[in-house]
């Protein structure tokens, strides 16, 4: 990563932040013990749509772009004289939320407000910046609620909608909302550019411990190789160490398998189980908790709470998934039940787990395009469980590399 453009961010994010929409945020009246959060919507709508002014407006946005009171975003600017939208941009899963994992709602007009939507999915580039132009936007906003880890394509979406704006000469404006899980720090390995595809584009870590602004103006100051005109509207009421259900704010699945904040909690470890053969959870009520493959028995799960990991619990559990692999069929394998989530690392308890899962279970397998390793955004992950390493040891490889990005997120960063 090249550290010699942070410079720029005085001219770009930190512009965006440092006036009234980027005030230091406070602890906010609520009920005793919790937070009440102001999402950068919020906080747009309630300065009057300032920064909209004059501007034909496009949004990048899915069904977790809503008020507290969970009226969608899209509904509420079409129908504010104030602001003059004229197009939604729908990611992985439509902006409506219509379609499954892998899957778009393709280009149509929403019913509800007659406004065109195009399909950013797996979109990037010209071909993306030729949509922007043709939609007629100036200013593309982008509100779209995270999971926090590397893999989770919204993220990604970003970076591709920021790239194709500077390419179309459009602006760019991120409204913020919390990481679920906190952003504490950042976990897990660094993605090796050889290894970049759309659940990783750049080399952030897999529990990358930001916001959606964070990232955005991460992006804008150390990848993109010409930066957008960006505006950043930061959160009011948000910490660094608050789980989502200290924000007060209402849970919107972001997508169809991440139904409840503690699926989020989980994710970012158990969502490299989509490398092997072994369910994920899918098709289960829940997903990236449970894990299990024919003929796992409870061997799996003894050994899983033997390896001592902080804040969790490993219970046998047996399960028939719906739909994805297992399909109607009964499997075995382990339930995650998280008892301390302020002790627990997601990242480390993954790789507890595919380490325990192969030792335990002749049948384990890696998945035969190594999707493992895009996942991990490396080799050194499988190759090293391949080769016998614990835990420790395959969790100390990635250290250096951690700690070089973990020092260029902390520049980026608006929350204390």
């Amino acid at each position: 990563m090249s550290l010699s453009r942070r410079g720029l961010l005085a001219a770009t994010g930190a512009a965006g932040a440092a006036g009234a929409l980027g005030a230091t945020p406070s602890a906010a009246a609520g009920r005793p013990g919790r937070f009440r959060v102001r999402t950068g919507f919020d906080r747009l709508a309630a300065d009057g749509y300032a920064l909209l002014a004059g501007q034909k407006v496009g949004v990048v946005t899915n069904p977790t772009g809503v008020t507290s009171d969970v009226r969608h975003i899209v509904d509420v600017m079409h129908a504010d004289e104030r602001v003059n939208l004229v197009a939604v941009f729908g990611p992985e899963h439509g902006f409506r939320g219509t379609a499954q994992a892998g899957g778009s709602q393709g280009r149509y007009d929403d019913p509800a407000t007659g406004l065109p939507v195009y399909d950013t999915y797996v979109k990037s580039g010209q071909p993306l910046a030729d949509i922007f132009t043709a939609s007629g936007v100036d200013t593309i906003v982008f509100d779209i609620q995270d999971a926090g880890a590397r893999f989770y394509t919204y993220i990604w979406t970003l970076y591709d909608c920021m790239v194709a704006a500077v390419l179309a000469g459009k602006r760019f404006v991120v409204l913020d909302r919390p990481n679920p899980v906190t952003g504490r720090a950042a976990l897990g390995p660094v993605l090796d550019k050889a290894f970049a595809t759309f659940v990783g584009r750049e080399p952030i870590a897999q529990a990358h411990g930001m916001t959606v602004c964070e990232l955005a103006r991460l992006f804008n100051g150390e990848f993109l190789t010409r930066p957008v005109a960006l505006e950043t509207v930061r959160m009011s009421g948000w910490r660094r160490g608050d789980f989502f259900d200290r924000t007060g704010l209402p849970w919107v699945p972001p997508s169809p398998n991440m139904p409840t904040p503690d699926t989020a909690l989980v994710y970012s470890g158990t969502c490299l189980f989509e490398g092997t053969n072994l369910s994920e959870g899918r098709g289960t009520t829940r997903p990236f908790e449970l894990l299990g493959a024919e003929g796992v028995d409870r061997a799996w799960a003894e050994a899983a709470n033997a390896a001592g990991l902080p804040g969790v619990h490993f219970r046998e559990a047996y399960f028939a998934p719906v739909f994805s692999k297992f399909q109607g069929k009964t499997v075995g394998g382990v339930q995650l039940h998280v008892h301390d989530r302020d002790a627990y690392d997601p990242v480390r308890t993954g790789i507890a787990l595919l380490i325990t899962a192969k030792r335990s279970w002749s049948g384990f397998a890696w998945r035969a395009d190594h999707w493992i390793d895009k996942l991990t955004g490396n080799t050194r992950v499988r190759t090293m469980i391949d080769a016998g390493a614990g835990t420790d040891e395959v969790v100390g490889a990635w250290r250096s590399d951690l700690a070089a990005f973990s020092s260029v997120r902390r520049e980026y960063l608006l929350y204390r």
